[in-house]
């Protein structure tokens, strides 16, 4: 099988990978740059667990190939941290308000959270829960999930706002 050499740029890092091109950006992320926060769900674009953030749009990876993200920028769950591992105040909000039971969706719900929240500051729960539909959680029923990302934007405002 032929293999193609995939640039783009992963959580602020310049990467060379070398892959076949119908490689899956899951498996490039998971297998090939050992980054293991996105998860392998369904594999057909239904649970979102997979979902990072794809040059500013929410995407999930499992329907993505490798020969599309030649000098893309990707952003995963293990990119959203803060400087020096700090949570960011989505990670943080999602601990706080239980947002998370077995955690399996959680990766891939914080990512779109994140996007959403770049997207719309400041979202009323019926914006959240449209923003996250596309993403499945079989434990939490959902409401937690939505406190924690009204938590987090209350958060993220507020600071938006000592720092002007």
């Amino acid at each position: 099988m032929t293999h193609m050499h995939v640039n783009l740029k992963v959580n602020g890092r310049e990467v060379e990978v070398r892959a076949e091109p119908r490689t899956l950006l899951i498996h490039l992320l998971r297998e090939h740059l050992d980054l293991t926060g996105p998860h392998i769900g369904c594999d057909t674009g239904h649970c979102g667990a997979c979902t990072v953030d794809l040059d500013g749009r929410s995407v999930k990876s499992c329907m993505v190939f490798a020969a599309q993200v030649q000098g893309a920028e990707v952003t995963t769950i293990e990119g959203i941290a803060g400087d020096g591992g700090a949570p960011h105040p989505l990670q943080e909000a999602f601990r706080e308000h239980h947002g998370l039971q077995c955690g399996y969706c959680t990766p891939g719900m914080i990512v779109r959270a994140w996007r959403l929240l770049e997207e719309n500051p400041d979202p009323d729960e019926e914006a959240i829960r449209y923003g996250i539909s596309g993403n499945l959680c079989r434990c939490t029923g959902y409401q937690n999930i939505v406190k924690a990302i009204r938590a987090a934007a209350d958060e993220m405002n507020a600071a938006r706002e000592t720092e002007q």
